[in-house]
């Protein structure tokens, strides 16, 4: 269950960012945003299925140790990673997935070879938190550069974009997205991919889980379980009960106050010397 959930989503977007689109071959390289995601992981997987194809990938520090096999450079979000790239391959890249959009986008295509592939996959640097921000929308509108045909004739660079979910219901698009699949299964049978899932969550569980990934916090596919239970949620007393229960503590309280022994006849005179003598 949990590999069929992951291979027809990420899988099926990778294969059409690298393949279909990227048009990926033999000695090219690609660079891949969120590489420590879902798709970010497939697309190192099925990169790898291509001889002597190098991959770049952008994630957060702390996901490194654990992505560092599938991606042969690693670079840190939110560091000068265009800069890095540079020091290794001084041309660029062939390929670049940008599941960010945003002002990555200016640095992805400024670091395309000549007949590179710029494939925007995503929006999610326009989503802060839990909602999405028109000012941050906004914002990442105005960071883009605006690509013109002729900027890309002279340059010999492509532009183009996926949404699979448009794409799902586009006219005769169907056919197509299923012949997708059928070869992302065959490579899976035959074991030169494998689904790197994060974590499982119940239904019920819908909105942490969708946190985690706005967060940046997981490391493959994040899959809905039908068959889980949810997580228990902390008990809270309901308003009446926690209102008697104070009361009930104020008593006691009180009580015990009413118990304690009154100050001895020793005790006073010790106190009523002590004022006179000040």
């Amino acid at each position: 269950f949990l590999d069929a959930a992951a291979l027809t989503m990420n899988y099926i977007v990778a294969y059409i960012l690298l393949f279909e689109l990227g048009g990926l071959s033999p000695g090219k390289s690609v660079l891949v945003h969120s590489a420590g995601g879902g798709v970010g992981q497939a697309v190192a997987q099925l990169s790898k299925t291509v001889e002597d194809t190098v991959v770049f990938g952008v994630a957060s520090k702390a996901k490194h140790e654990a992505i560092k096999d599938s991606v042969d450079h690693l670079l840190e979000r939110g560091t000068d990673y265009a800069s890095e790239i540079r020091k290794i391959s001084p041309d660029g890249v062939d390929i670049v997935l940008d599941c960010l959009c945003g002002e990555e986008c200016n640095r992805g295509y400024s670091l395309l070879k000549p007949m590179g592939k710029y494939v925007l996959y995503g929006t999610s640097s326009v989503v802060t938190g839990e909602t999405k921000s028109i000012l941050s929308a906004a914002r990442s509108w105005w960071q883009v550069d605006k690509v013109s045909p002729i900027k890309l004739f002279d340059e010999n660079k492509s532009l183009s974009g996926l949404n699979l979910r448009h794409l799902m219901h586009q006219q005769n698009s169907a056919g197509y997205v299923a012949r997708i699949f059928d070869t992302v299964v065959a490579l899976w049978r035959d074991g030169k991919v494998t689904p790197v899932v994060d974590s499982t969550w119940a239904i019920e569980d819908v909105p942490e889980a969708m946190q985690k990934m706005h967060d940046r916090k997981n490391i493959g596919k994040i899959v809905m379980d039908p068959s889980m239970e949810p997580k228990p949620k902390p008990a809270t007393p309901a308003k009446g009960k926690a209102k008697s229960i104070d009361k009930d503590e104020k008593k006691k309280s009180e009580d015990e106050s009413n118990d304690s022994p009154p100050p001895s006849a020793d005790g006073k005179e010790k106190e009523e010397e002590k004022k006179a003598s000040s």
